[in-house]
């Protein structure tokens, strides 16, 4: 079968940003399914052009063959909200007519956000009479109302709009968090599917004591409070430097931001304006460097604004982190509290409390051996309930059932 994927935020494991769909694409081609994607050359992550070659070619032993094309991008992509809107519409008709030379399609997969994309994947998956399955991957335009980010009323009526006429109109809406389901649900999905985030149990090594790591950027026998991901608004990562303020009289204690984003700077400059010398700020790392970085950790970070609309998130990092063996100080709220706490993977802390986090983080310091078994716990729960290959094969069951009903 040849599945369409159509995903302007789409990385590959050797590149930054979030690797599910190129993770869950590998998986499909090795259960026999050819996969197209139609991504941007512009990475979502650091809105720096890759330069990785226009068409790749990926292929799995003697198998069915993942196939990636990039489609054109307007390249500005974090110089303000309209370039953002530019470089999605441009998005948006370049893949258009990309996918249109795609041949003998069997079902178009399309994701939100940016939910530009839909329509790319809607058009195309109407020209090409073939079922569309709609993936979820955050709330938008919720999530960007809740922030701050659209503000506009006549754009959030017209975002609403399109929202719910893609969910309508999919054969399949899927999503990647129990939470979402509900909002889904009330803005017109006939059928809601979930194949959770989770992580690739098989790239962790929790034994690993990233020693390598380390030595390289000079923090042999430093606490290491790591956080690895987008630096953004809804990130609230402010509140990980007062935390790290609050800690400066325990110089043994680090804390590591990786990563970019378009708040990088600004948290560079509050952190020299602390004077906080025990905060070191990394570039982002591909997914197949992860896990030598995490290895390193002695405890992980989770963190998003005290928002209400983000207790509904599973956010990815969160997995890895555990697949990586290592406890979480886990500032978010709701469905993915509930997995740390069932998993007894971590220390959750209110959101937006810079005070809890010190403390949470100072006592996995004093308590090596609570780091440890949540560490060993966390890991656990994952390997059993969210590995990456077992949710591959309910998405594959589902592409093929949704496939046969064209």
């Amino acid at each position: 079968m040849h599945i369409l994927l159509i995903h302007q935020a789409f990385a590959a494991l050797d590149e930054a940003g979030g690797t599910r769909h190129h993770e869950l694409a590998r998986h499909l081609a090795a259960r026999g399914h050819r996969v197209t994607i139609i991504a941007s050359p512009v990475s979502y992550l650091t809105g720096k052009t890759r330069g990785r070659r226009l068409r790749w070619v990926e292929r799995q032993s003697d198998g069915p063959q993942i196939t990636i094309l990039r489609a054109y991008t307007y390249p500005a992509l974090h110089r303000s909200f309209l370039h953002r809107i530019f470089s999605f519409i441009s998005f948006m008709v370049s893949s258009f007519l990309l996918g249109v030379g795609v041949r003998s399609v069997d079902l178009v997969w399309g994701t939100s956000p940016p939910i530009f994309q839909g329509i790319t994947a809607w058009l195309l998956a109407r020209l090409k009479r073939v079922p569309l399955l709609f993936e979820v991957r955050d709330l938008w335009p919720a999530f960007a109302v809740a922030v701050g980010v659209l503000r506009q009323p006549l754009l959030i009526r017209l975002s609403e709009w399109l929202e719910q006429f893609l969910y309508k109109r999919a054969k399949v809406v899927l999503v990647n968090s129990p939470g979402y389901i509900e909002h889904v649900r009330q803005r017109g999905a006939k059928r809601i599917e979930l194949v959770p985030n989770g992580a690739e149990i098989a790239m962790f090594n929790p034994q690993d004591d990233g020693l390598t790591f380390r030595q390289q950027h000079g923090l042999e026998g430093k606490f290491i409070a790591m956080y690895a991901g987008a630096h953004g608004m809804s990130n609230d990562l402010g509140v990980v430097l007062q935390a790290a303020k609050q800690l400066l009289d325990q110089p043994q204690i680090v804390f590591i931001l990786l990563g970019d984003g378009k708040e990088k700077e600004n948290l560079i400059s509050q952190a020299k304006q602390l004077g906080l010398t025990n905060v070191h700020y990394l570039p982002p790392m591909s997914k197949n460097e992860m896990p030598t970085a995490l290895a390193a950790a002695d405890i992980c970070l989770a963190i998003l604004k005290p928002i209400e609309l983000y207790k509904t998130t599973y956010p990815n990092k969160v997995f890895d982190y555990m697949a990586a063996g290592r406890p979480v100080v886990l500032a978010i709220d709701g469905v993915i509290r509930e997995v740390v706490d069932e998993a007894g993977g971590g220390i959750p802390v209110p959101p937006g409390d810079a005070t809890a986090m010190a403390a949470a983080i100072q006592q996995l310091w004093v308590h090596p051996e609570i780091r440890q078994q949540m560490g060993l716990s966390g890991r656990q729960y994952v390997e059993t309930n969210f590995d990456r290959a077992k949710l591959a094969d309910r998405l594959a069951e589902l592409v093929v059932e949704v496939a046969k009903k064209r």
